[in-house]
């Protein structure tokens, strides 16, 4: 691989930026200064910027507690997009998914195409769990329409498991696991049954669920055994 493709995938900067860092001298392989950006690196190469060895990974999987407010896509000509919260570069980053704009929680992004289709494929049936609170009293008949499935108007919904939390005056904290994502989907199913969603925040995707410590807008890598769990679960074999 090419060094300035390796420095650009391994989150050092773009492609620009790289060549710029190698024509300033700061790039060095096995302890020598590089001169050309055309230069390949093989395996047992050791790549330094500014004396930091720099590790490439192929794979990056960030998990991200969405604000309210910004849209889950790559770029947006209106609004501010998930990727504006990434300082991290590495190339063909995307969000695996969507959480409505004003909807907060678990985004997962990643560069990893393959594992977003098998996390958002219909037939592996990926559990996603909300925290909500409703406008409205959630009682016994709204678990039981839940889990029977929700009409809506184009189509009816697989079974979903609702569970109310707390009953606080005339709003309802609830938790609602559904196995599909459509749009407005949880709105949706509380509207069809005459209620309305004041908050949503999306808590887990099939095995990963949001770190309670990780603060609204703020990101970190996935840990080896988030990772694990995602690769090999047996929803996604």
């Amino acid at each position: 691989m090419r060094i300035d493709k390796y420095l650009a995938n391994a989150g050092v900067g773009s492609r620009k930026e790289v060549k710029k860092l190698i024509k300033d001298k700061h790039v060095s392989v096995n302890g020598e200064l590089v001169r050309s950006d055309k230069i390949h690196i093989a395996d047992h190469d050791v790549v330094c910027v500014d004396g930091e060895e720099i590790s490439y990974q192929e794979y990056v999987y960030y998990m991200l507690n969405k604000p309210a407010g910004y849209v889950s896509a790559t770029e947006d000509n209106f609004d501010p997009t998930v990727m504006d919260l990434i300082d991290d570069y590495h190339k063909d980053l995307f969000p695996v998914g969507r959480l409505d704009k004003d909807t907060e929680g678990l985004l997962l992004i990643t560069n990893d195409g393959q594992l977003a289709h098998r996390l958002l494929s219909p037939k592996h049936h990926v559990d996603k769990t909300y925290y909500a609170v409703i406008e409205g009293i959630v009682d016994q008949s709204d678990v039981e329409a839940f889990k029977e499935g929700i009409q809506l108007d184009e189509f009816m919904t697989k079974p979903a498991c609702l569970k109310i939390l707390a009953l606080k005056g005339e709003k309802s904290e609830v938790e609602v696991t559904i196995q599909e994502g459509k749009f407005h989907q949880v709105k949706r199913m509380f509207i069809a049954r005459g209620k309305k969603v004041q908050y949503l925040k999306r808590t887990a995707m099939g095995p990963l669920e949001l770190d309670p410590d990780l603060p609204l807008r703020a990101y970190r890598p996935l840990t080896d055994d988030e990772i694990h769990s995602l690769i090999v679960n047996d929803m996604i074999k």
